[in-house]
């Protein structure tokens, strides 16, 4: 194996002491930080995943607002709760758990999210600020990816950067993200359908699979050199794998995130970001 590691532990490790900072920052002032969840149903994922947003929230200092409602639970409901979260004060940052249970709207509920405290950074405001170039918070695995390359000095400026997946959550932001001014990359949107994918991929200099394939790309989907960003999680018999063959890309990328350990724990990262900003941004207005 030749290709140096990307760990997205190591980054995130950075990132959460960062927030931790500034959380404290705000408590020097009075001001607490808070991020609040809401799920709906006893989806095994998501229970991982939530409890992990809220050890997180908590080392770093936040108030953590964990709301479970039961599979049954109505529209109405779900959206009485988002609403009052917007209301409440000590809550800075607010994340709707998706999926939803059958028959409910998780499209309606994510736009009911105040864009103030949009921790995901997927409401269609931010998301229009994104593609505006303006200031706001960003969609979380994206901005991780983009810390992640940041943190190892990988220049992405005039680079061709291929993302291979379409989806709003990851493949359509992070391709706005890369060809941003300022950044500079050549961003090629492709996805499962593409005409000759695996040719588009051969060029890459920076490849990012985001399909939920297991293991689709392997040693000859690959340009020799490239960097590879796996943001795939798909559970097999042999465990979690991502997007990409890791064994036979790392002996011919330049660097290559780990599944497990890479972008994953990036996405919690930014979510405490994105919440400790929003308060910043509340203080400044408050004055």
């Amino acid at each position: 194996m030749s290709a140096q590691i990307l760990s997205g532990t190591e980054v995130a490790r950075t990132v959460r002491a960062e927030v931790a900072e500034r959380v404290a920052a705000l408590a020097e002032r009075g001001i607490s930080v808070g991020l609040a969840t809401i799920m709906a149903g006893n989806d095994p994922g998501s229970e991982i995943y939530v409890r992990g947003k809220h050890r997180a929230a908590e080392a770093a200092g936040m108030l953590s607002f964990d709301v479970h409602l039961p599979e049954s639970v109505s529209q109405e409901t779900v959206e009485a709760t988002i609403v009052a979260l917007n209301a409440d004060d000590q809550v800075d940052g607010m994340i709707v758990q998706l999926p939803l249970p059958d028959g409910l709207d998780g499209n309606r509920a994510m736009e009911l999210i105040d864009p103030a405290k949009d921790a995901d950074g997927l409401h269609p405001h931010n998301l229009g600020l994104l593609l505006l170039d303006r200031p706001g918070p960003r969609p979380a695995t994206p901005t991780g990816i983009m810390r992640i390359l940041e943190h190892y000095d990988i220049d992405v400026a005039g680079k061709l950067a291929v993302v291979v997946g379409r989806s709003f959550l990851v493949g359509r932001p992070l391709a706005m993200m890369l060809s941003a001014k300022g950044v500079d990359a050549t961003a090629v949107q492709a996805h499962s359908r593409t005409q000759d994918l695996i040719e588009h991929t051969r060029r890459a200099d920076i490849l990012v699979a985001a399909v939920g394939r297991p293991q689709m790309f392997d040693a000859d989907a690959i340009k020799p050199g490239a960097v590879v960003i796996d943001v795939g999680i798909n559970r097999t018999d042999d465990g979690l794998v991502g997007d990409v063959d890791f064994e036979s890309a790392a002996e011919v990328a330049q660097a290559i995130t780990p599944v497990p350990g890479g972008v994953g724990p990036m996405t919690i990262a930014s979510l405490l970001a994105n919440t400790v900003a929003a308060a910043e941004r509340k203080a400044e207005t408050a004055g």
